[in-house]
């Protein structure tokens, strides 16, 4: 009679029984370890982000408390008494603070409005909405300083574009001196920024808006929801991601229009387009590196601490609609 074997793995297994749960076991060990040599990946970026950021903000706190004037080898030790000045004494500060602020509030609310209100419009995949998103984003590629003297021109109260095409269309009442004059020339500033930067908003908004499910609006349509509400109940809510980075992207752009006010402003800065950024670059011009320092950490302390209140109020005002 033909004899029959019995299978190797067969053997194999009444021989060791928990053989084949071991191993797999091994295996998930071996394919969860991670190789030692992929922790020297980060290195790189590490060291940029030491050199260029934590060290000059360290060197930052340590020359605040002193009189240093850049280059000399000695300098005094004066505590807090450069924040002092600056909080209590200091009228140019507090005025490239008031200019920072108003310049902040209108790019803030107008350049978020106007790039959602171009994503809303541009955000089907479309050839003229791809040809029309490729238009609105072209300024943002532009140099600061080529935007600058653009609407220099532009703003030019004697042969600018702007008085021109004011008096061809017979609004000669309207027609300024723009950056001259010394009360709306912040909001002329602002609006060369936001004509900067909008397209590149525009981009974040579309990004947010077609990651929305079509589905949403379908059920809100079949429940008989109008254009308004479906924005208030869907879209708004929806893109908050997007709108949280739009408002603390634009607000950190606004604090550091520094080669734009120059552009437009000249060097150093009139004092009607003065903001935080041209005023402690003064300084450091200046020779009062020490005193600069000390701008720079408020500059830095107040910057956090806008785009952090901005981020609850947009958390509150979603959550509510």
């Amino acid at each position: 009679m033909p004899t029959t074997t019995e299978p190797e793995w067969s053997t194999e297994s009444a021989r060791s029984p928990g053989h084949g749960r071991t191993s797999g076991r091994r295996g998930r060990r071996r394919a969860g370890r991670v190789h030692p040599a992929l922790y020297l990946f980060p290195l790189p970026a590490l060291a940029i982000y030491v050199v260029f950021f934590a060290m000059p903000t360290l060197q930052a706190v340590q020359y605040s408390g002193t009189n240093w004037d850049g280059f000399s080898a000695d300098y005094d030790n004066v505590g807090l008494g450069n924040f002092e000045r600056i909080l209590t004494g200091d009228d140019l500060f507090m005025n490239a603070l008031t200019n920072n602020l108003k310049f902040m509030l209108v790019v803030v609310v107008f350049q978020t409005i106007f790039a959602l209100g171009l994503a809303i419009f541009l955000v089907k995949n479309t050839t003229a909405s791809t040809l029309l998103r490729g238009l609105f984003f072209f300024p943002t590629v532009l140099s600061s300083v080529s935007v600058a003297y653009t609407w220099k021109f532009i703003y030019d109260p004697n042969f600018g574009l702007a008085n021109r095409v004011l008096e061809f269309v017979g609004l000669e009442q309207f027609t300024s001196s723009y950056l001259g004059n010394d009360t709306a020339a912040i909001y002329w500033v602002a609006i060369t920024q936001i004509w900067f930067h909008a397209g590149q908003m525009m981009v974040i908004f579309i990004a947010g808006l077609q990651s929305v499910p079509a589905e949403l609006y379908e059920v809100a349509e079949i429940d008989g929801a109008g254009k308004w509400k479906q924005f208030t109940a869907i879209t708004w809510p929806m893109i908050a991601p997007a709108t949280a980075i739009v408002v603390a992207y634009t607000t950190i752009q606004s604090f550091k229009a520094f080669d734009l006010i120059l552009g437009l402003s000249g060097n150093p800065p009139r004092y009607s387009m003065d903001i935080l950024s041209t005023r402690i670059y003064t300084g450091f011009a200046n020779s009062e590196f020490g005193y600069a320092a000390a701008e720079s950490l408020i500059f830095m302390a107040f910057i956090a601490a806008v785009v952090l209140a901005q981020r609850r109020i947009l958390k509150f005002t979603q959550k509510d609609v």
